[in-house]
């Protein structure tokens, strides 16, 4: 789900560069900035098209279908933020990177792409409103980071935006799954009955209530793991600017 990683705490591809330890070669660090760069404009690409396409129709219902394409690309494109941490450019868990990832992806195809129903309901759009700014932030983050001139607006917005990024995007995928279940029970998408040759079965719909069930223990846990990096990253600086 993306509620495990909506998005401000995911691995860190930029953090590595603030690190003392040894860190990825020059050609490794090339090819993470040109990456991080590629994905920042991504996003805000995503960005410009949602808000031509709120200026043009004069609503924001239906502003899904306006970035459906490269929400999609670059959404997916960050499956090789796996990738990285699995060669070792990048020095975060493969398995804690793999579940944030692929749980937005998840989103986008398993749910968003495959339940066309649901594209137009107002939950898909706060979601992604949640993903896109998180991840311009994010993505330019991490390019500084590695180049070494992290301003600090963009590090205090890291770790600042979640605190509503963060509720508004988990809002959105609860409600869009839900939206999802009705046609998902009807169709029967995804899933598997008995009898069959393999003797195994699956029911997608059940699949995707324990999906919404987990965000209650994970989202907790994770928000105020946020929490504590921001009190980290950025108390020392905060209580410095009170003495002054």
């Amino acid at each position: 789900m993306s509620a495990a990683a909506p998005g401000t705490s995911k691995a860190a591809h930029g953090d590595v560069a603030g690190k003392k330890k040894k860190g990825p070669g020059a050609l490794a660090t090339a090819y993470l900035v040109i990456y991080n760069v590629v994905m920042t404009a991504g996003w805000l690409v995503i960005a410009v098209g949602l808000v031509r396409a709120y200026l043009a129709r004069g609503s924001y219902h239906g502003l899904y279908y306006s970035i459906e394409r490269p929400l999609k690309f670059f959404q997916t494109g960050a499956l090789l933020e796996i990738v990285h941490c699995a060669v070792g450019i990048v020095p975060s868990s493969v398995v804690l990177t793999g579940f944030q990832v692929m749980s937005r992806v998840f989103l986008t195809w398993a749910v968003t792409h495959s339940v066309r129903e649901v594209q137009s309901e107002d939950s898909v759009l706060l979601f992604v409103s949640a993903w896109t700014i998180t991840e311009i932030i994010r993505y330019s983050f991490y390019t500084f980071s590695l180049l070494n001139h992290l301003p600090y607006l963009i590090k205090w917005a890291r770790y600042t935006f979640f605190f509503a990024l963060y509720p508004m995007g988990v809002t959105g995928e609860l409600l869009t799954i839900y939206a999802a279940l009705p046609f998902v029970q009807k169709t029967g998408l995804y899933s598997i009955t008995l009898p069959n040759k393999y003797n195994f079965s699956f029911d997608y719909y059940s699949f995707l209530i324990i999906v919404m069930i987990s965000y209650i223990p994970l989202f907790p846990q994770l928000y105020f793991h946020m929490i504590r990096q921001r009190k980290k990253v950025l108390g020392h600086a905060e209580d410095y600017s009170k003495v002054e």
